[in-house]
């Protein structure tokens, strides 16, 4: 026994120092262990794919972005033209109306006053016609001097300019001028004005209720009736591609709210003068909306057919980058080896762009990865 004991201990420092030394190497993993990546001649080449360019017929369509709004003369934001007392409002919200349709009725002391004017205007021009016709007779036949008669004379020019300007004044208070033009006894002239809608349309605001006040005052809109039936897109369209849009051109106009739903609308107008922030033109185009699924103010996409297919350089839109404002493409040069170049584009079709300068037929480009090539261009 004590022999095997002796043993034991004298084999046990040798068996930990062994076993000390198998520690010294840790064991592999893949779970932590970082790759080494290749020389920067040749990163990321599986994932770098190139083209040579060439020309392709596409047909071109120009996107513009940009949002609903009212046709320019089919909206009408309505305030009241004189002051008074509300006493009865005719048209609801969402109401279709027609041009002439009364929208409200006013009590208004304007009109009352301006009449009373009216009347007395009339009466002095009454009387300074029969005193000009006695006074033209009189001197005709000498009874009175010239003086006189040029008296009577200058009295009737001015009282037919007193009544002019009184009939002016109803008239600028919507006071039918066929009422105005019957004899006083039979015009029929109250306090009661009725406010009419200039055209036919939909009411899409009205901030009036019975009983208020309005004043003449034209920021106080009362009414804003609009045709949603036919409505616009205003959208931005860059400086290169001003020259595929034409008036009359055939649209369509997308929006989010309807992402499977295209809305047909044509070229109706293209601005003439260039934002100097944006570098944009404005383009106007009409879109038929006759189930008013699209509403002023919406975001729209604006989609035009520019042409029949036509010869153009062409490349994907991967291919072309950008930085400080500039677009630029990267040109096969050798076996990983790449040269920066500035180009300038144009809307196309799809996911490809129209090259309009920088870049040659025959000439091999980054088409898939451009920005591997980038990175590796920024860590030098």
């Amino acid at each position: 026994m004590r022999r095997w004991l002796r043993s034991v201990l004298w084999v046990a420092p040798f068996l930990l120092l062994s076993s000390c030394g198998q520690h010294e190497e840790p064991t592999t993993s893949n779970a932590a262990t970082p790759r080494l990546a290749p020389p920067s001649s040749g990163a990321g080449q599986g994932r770098i794919e190139t083209a040579v360019v060439s020309t392709s017929q596409v047909n071109p369509i120009v996107t513009l972005s940009g949002k609903v709004a009212y046709g320019e003369d089919r909206y009408s934001r309505i305030s009241s033209p004189l002051q008074g007392r509300v006493l009865e409002v005719r048209a609801k919200l969402g109401d279709r109306v027609k041009a002439g349709d009364v929208l409200l009725i006013i009590d208004s002391p304007d009109i009352t006053s301006a009449y009373s004017e009216f009347i007395k205007e009339a009466s002095d021009l009454d009387f300074a016609i029969r005193a000009y016709d006695l006074a033209k007779d009189l001197y005709e036949n000498k009874a009175i001097p010239l003086k006189d008669f040029k008296q009577a004379e200058n009295d009737l020019v001015k009282a037919k300019a007193e009544f002019r300007r009184a009939k002016e004044r109803l008239l600028s208070l919507r006071v039918p001028a066929g009422e105005l033009d019957k004899p006083l006894a039979e015009q029929k002239i109250t306090a009661r004005f009725e406010m009419k809608s200039p055209l036919t349309g939909t009411v899409v605001e009205r901030t009036v209720t019975p009983g208020s006040i309005v004043g003449g005052d034209q920021s106080q809109v009362l009414f804003t009736v609009a045709d949603l039936d036919n409505l616009q897109v205003v959208a931005d369209v860059y400086e290169r591609d001003l020259d595929l849009v034409h008036v009359g051109q055939v649209a369509v106009v997308s929006v989010e709210a309807y992402p499977h739903t295209n809305f047909p609308g044509a070229i109706a107008a293209i601005g003439d003068v260039v934002d100097p922030n944006t570098r944009t033109i404005k383009v106007r185009a009409w879109v038929t909306n006759v189930d008013h699924k699209l509403k002023p103010e919406m975001f729209a996409r604006l989609h035009i057919q520019v042409g029949d297919a036509s010869a153009f350089l062409t490349v994907p839109k991967e291919a072309v980058l950008e930085a400080d404002g500039k677009q630029f493409v990267y040109i096969v040069q050798g076996e990983g080896k790449y040269l920066k170049r500035e180009v300038k584009i144009a809307t196309a079709s799809g996911d490809q762009v129209r090259v309009v300068d920088g870049l040659k037929p025959g000439e091999r480009i980054v088409t898939k990865g451009a920005v591997l090539v980038k990175g590796q261009e920024v860590k030098g």
